[in-house]
């Protein structure tokens, strides 16, 4: 049972870096590759980090309703390609969507079961520190640190929260709980058959008789 991943975090605070050192050490799961209109940063690849679209280009794909969710950020358009998470849904990969905190509310209200974690700087100031290291100017980062400070409320509404004062260490708390997921007891029994395609055990987990009464 292929499942979705959100991961969400004020701007600056280092989710895209989880989110790809995640994927290099987790087999069964993709990230989306979220739409936007803003131009490249230095080293990034279309399709890659992101699918670059111009404005008109972004629009039609709204009227046509190829996106799961979208929304306006800093200027330019952001969105959730609802075909590729469509296609892992259909090949039982899970999905990891790295987006926004309204993105992320309004994927959660499509998919109720979909796992929200919620990525948190270890302070104000390392994440205008940053920010700054990033190239953005004073009078951005100050806009973008005041967007934070409305952002952060937001992760008490969040199944999991990490601080990401390590990157390290978020990764592994960010691979713990997929794992973790991955082993709930409605995950396995439905995906039984393939993840033990042989002997008896299958048919015991689920027609056998638990000997233990219940309660």
């Amino acid at each position: 049972m292929a499942r979705l991943f959100i991961l969400s975090a004020p701007s600056g605070t280092g989710k895209s870096t989880v989110a790809v050192k995640l994927l290099q050490q987790l087999e069964g799961i993709r990230k989306v590759v979220t739409a936007t209109t803003r131009k490249p940063r230095p080293g990034e690849r279309h399709g890659v980090d992101y699918l670059f679209l111009s404005v008109e280009e972004f629009e039609r794909g709204i009227e046509e309703e190829r996106f799961l969710e979208y929304a306006s950020v800093y200027g330019n358009y952001y969105g959730t390609p609802r075909d590729q998470v469509e296609e892992n849904l259909r090949e039982g990969i899970d999905s990891l969507l790295v987006i926004d905190v309204q993105g992320a509310f309004r994927v959660k209200e499509l998919f109720p079961q979909a796992v929200s974690v919620f990525l948190l700087p270890p302070s104000l100031e390392e994440l205008r520190r940053r920010m700054i290291s990033r190239g953005y100017r004073d009078s951005n980062a100050r806009l973008r640190l005041e967007t934070a400070r409305r952002e952060i409320p937001c992760a008490r509404k969040f199944d999991y929260i990490i601080i990401n004062d390590f990157v390290d260490k978020a990764v592994s708390q960010l691979k713990s709980i997929v794992v973790a997921t991955r082993c709930e007891r409605v995950s396995v029994l439905e995906n039984i058959d393939s993840l033990l395609p042989t002997g008896e055990i299958p048919s015991l987990i689920k027609g056998g008789d638990c000997y233990v009464e219940e309660t």
